[in-house]
């Protein structure tokens, strides 16, 4: 990595020049003679851009915002983008805009913020960023965030035309929040300054309306959502080919082959991953966040790949399939697995408009619960094993949750409008059973220890029912096994 702007320093003796070169005195940038500073001021081609259409979700960005505009007659809402994040010293995390901001701009830019100012026809929206970096006093190859360390970023003008919104100096906001009167609500935990800024006009209980608003907006998805949320599917189905496609090389290394074979999918057609991929080998499979994966990769034990590629306007996939490693499930496994599939297929066939949002769960729960009894892990009846919730021991987890900008999205909402709330066409959430017997759980045979299965697909609630985004994947087990041989001929 080229490191930023220093004064050269010779590697060997030489003679001193004849005329020693002229450093600049009291500038902001010592080590840099006066000559070079003029010579990087002029001598640059004219790069605007013209004629941009724009972005692809222009149009619904601006119902969105209007109809936060309605929710909040006569106050003024602040929208920050958020920051760049410290990695390490000098270098910074992949920058993501805050979902809020991207969902009402389609901007996707560090530093930005949407301003809402109430007029008497409700609000006038800017969208605050950074210009073009400054070649007079020198900012874009001295800063190290300059256009020529960073690339070039879109000019306030071009802004304007991409997203459909005023766009204004981002540097000159704090002063001109600092003088606002009247109500404000911001957005908070992305940008200090900005919060700074409104320090004594906003509180936390009226922000968090506004973040409980626009949280509980995203519930049900307009058909662009929907459009780009099959598409991040699609890329993960493909990612999923991938990764069978190499097992027998993972095998000779560890999960992390599996870690970058999808995310070079995901860096080729999409954003990035949507969230760290669980790729759960063995006993790992048990363990519902296994991210580390750094474990072997082993013929008879069984894959849990739980991922999904977000695309460019930061929609992401959610899917998880467990596969045996080397493409035939023993019978026990087998067991598992059906058992597995059968409460995902009850809790898919919940998924209806007009439906309670926890019928899905509760379906896929009765069904495993049924199972574990069947099996003899737990004494029945099946009413008494729910009631008290026994079959929690090895279900564990929610059997779902919205899907969309965020992996767990709208989590802001009330819990009256979410979980308590009813199903309604555009809305998509996960169905994702699963069975998890850890390794050291002396309370099941010895056979079903380091066992776990989880079955997961994107759902989206239809006018009549519900269409699973994510079926071009197998999910019945011999459909798993055919699909994989396929692959590896």
């Amino acid at each position: 990595m080229a490191d930023e702007l220093t004064p050269e320093t010779p590697e060997t003796e030489s003679a001193e020049p004849e005329e020693p070169i002229k450093k600049r005195k009291n500038g902001l940038y010592p080590g840099v003679s006066d000559e070079l500073a003029e010579s990087m001021k002029s001598g640059w081609a004219d790069t605007e851009l013209h004629d941009l259409r724009p972005v692809e979700q222009a149009g619904h960005t601006a119902r969105r915002r209007a109809a936060l505009s309605a929710r909040f007659p006569g106050e003024r809402l602040v929208i920050p983008a958020g920051n760049l994040k410290t990695r390490s010293n000098d270098t910074e995390y992949p920058f993501r805009a805050s979902v809020e901001y991207a969902y009402l701009t389609g901007n996707l830019t560090e530093d930005g913020v949407l301003v809402l100012e109430p007029t008497t026809e409700g609000h006038k929206a800017t969208i605050y960023l950074l210009p073009r970096s400054d070649r007079e006093n020198g900012e874009f190859w001295l800063s190290g965030q300059g256009e020529l360390w960073v690339g070039r970023r879109h000019s306030l003008t071009e802004s304007e035309a991409l997203y459909g919104i005023p766009a204004s100096d981002v540097r000159e906001l704090p002063e001109a929040l600092r003088e606002a009167t009247g109500p404000v609500r911001v957005v908070r935990g992305y940008d200090t300054g900005i919060e700074a800024a409104l320090t004594d006009k906003v509180t936390a209980e009226r922000d968090e309306e506004l973040r409980i608003f626009l949280s509980e907006a995203r519930l049900v998805k307009d058909e662009f959502e929907i459009a780009e949320l099959q598409k991040a599917v699609d890329s993960t189905v493909r990612g999923f080919e991938d990764v069978v496609k190499v097992l027998d090389r993972a095998e000779a290394t560890s999960e992390r082959y599996i870690e970058g074979t999808f995310f070079l999918r995901a860096r080729v057609e999409g954003n990035d991953v949507g969230y760290g991929s669980i790729c759960a080998a063995g006993p790992h499979a048990t363990t519902l966040h296994w991210v580390r994966n750094d474990g072997p990769v082993r013929s008879g034990d069984l894959l849990l790949l739980d991922a999904g590629v977000e695309t460019h306007t930061l929609y992401t996939a959610d899917v998880t399939r467990t596969l045996p490693i080397n493409g035939r499930f023993t019978e026990l496994q087998k067991q598992v697995y059906d058992a597995v599939y059968e409460a995902q297929e009850a809790g898919i066939a919940a998924v209806q408009p007009g439906g309670k949002y926890r019928d899905f769960h509760d379906a896929a729960q009765r069904v495993l619960a049924e199972k574990i009894v069947e099996w003899g892990l737990v004494e029945g009846p099946v009413e008494r094993v729910l009631e008290l919730g026994l079959q929690r021991r090895w279900t564990l987890h929610g059997t779902g949750h919205m899907l969309g900008m965020d992996v767990h999205d709208c989590a802001a909402a009330r819990t009256e409008t979410y979980v308590e709330g009813t199903l309604e066409p555009g809305m998509v959430l996960t169905v994702e059973p699963g069975l998890y017997f850890q390794a050291d759980d002396l309370t099941v045979p010895e056979e079903y220890r380091g066992i776990g299965v989880r079955i997961e697909d994107d759902i989206l609630v239809t006018e009549n029912g519900n269409r699973n985004l994510s079926d071009g994947l197998p999910r019945t087990s011999a459909d798993v096994e055919s699909w994989m041989a396929s692959l590896k001929s």
